[in-house]
């Protein structure tokens, strides 16, 4: 299916959508006659994003570099399993229970080890980091190296293609839109992956991102700063995702078709 081209109506109608969720929840503070603490205004959550903008931006950098460097590891650790994966259905189907299993495993319960295992700090963010986006990457990726055009697979069996061959030149650029799919996927889960870790990791490694940040406010019961720091959160996640969905088209605009 063709993409939606980039239109006004890329910017206009997000940006729609934002002023009329603004209203809405200062029209809910109106009518229900909430106290500032327990759901600040718009107002007051944007002049402490203003006030505290700096230390903001160094949380929102730190997380961001981790989400990053937990995305890229997943990229690599999940391609490598899934060309695996294509190679014989023996070993997919040997091995792909268990990329389920280890998705489905509540991080809650693997944080305690991963903890124990790598200690506090950055590492372990990234260890939850790349487990959380990991399996996208896996499905989408394993999903396009099996599915081959079968006239095609049978033209390269006739001039006798190498496995290798195949892999390569049939299989991988026929794979690439599906990996792309996954890593949009996973770039959104990664962001997610870095503030969990550092809930239970990140918080005293001296490394502390919007995890940290957002868990001190709900400790002082500050939800102006826990509003400030969950928009923020949002706002990397697009932005790491409108950033990998770039470089993503920008790098394999080869395989992929579209740049």
């Amino acid at each position: 299916m063709k993409e939606d081209r980039f239109s006004w109506k890329t910017i206009v109608l997000p940006l729609l959508v934002l002023l009329l969720t603004v209203a809405l929840w200062q029209a809910i503070i109106v009518v229900s006659g909430l106290e500032p603490y327990i759901l600040p205004g718009p107002w007051d959550v944007g002049k402490t994003m203003w006030q505290r903008g700096g230390s903001l931006f160094l949380y929102s950098f730190r997380t961001g570099m981790v989400a990053i460097s937990g995305f890229l590891i997943s990229v690599v650790l999940g391609v490598s399993v899934s060309l695996l994966f294509s190679q014989s259905s023996i070993i997919r189907q040997s091995g792909y229970p268990y990329a389920i299993f280890f998705q489905t495993v509540p991080i809650v319960a693997v944080a305690p080890l991963v903890i124990a295992i790598f200690g506090y700090g950055v590492l372990s963010v990234i260890v939850v980091t790349t487990m959380i986006s990991l399996f996208p990457i896996i499905t989408a990726t394993t999903t396009g190296l099996i599915t081959v055009d079968q006239g095609l697979l049978d033209l390269f069996r006739v001039n006798k293609a190498t496995r290798w061959q195949i892999l390569w030149k049939l299989q991988f650029p026929g794979a690439i839109r599906y990996l792309l799919t996954g890593m949009k996927t996973s770039a959104g889960l990664a962001v997610v992956g870095a503030i969990v870790g550092e809930f239970f990791a990140g918080h005293s490694s001296g490394h502390q991102g919007l995890g940290y940040f957002i868990l001190v406010s709900q400790n002082q019961i500050n939800t102006t700063s826990l509003f400030a720091g969950t928009i923020c959160s949002t706002l990397l996640g697009v932005v790491v995702f409108a950033t990998i969905s770039l470089l993503g088209r920008l790098l394999l605009w080869r395989w992929a078709g579209e740049g």
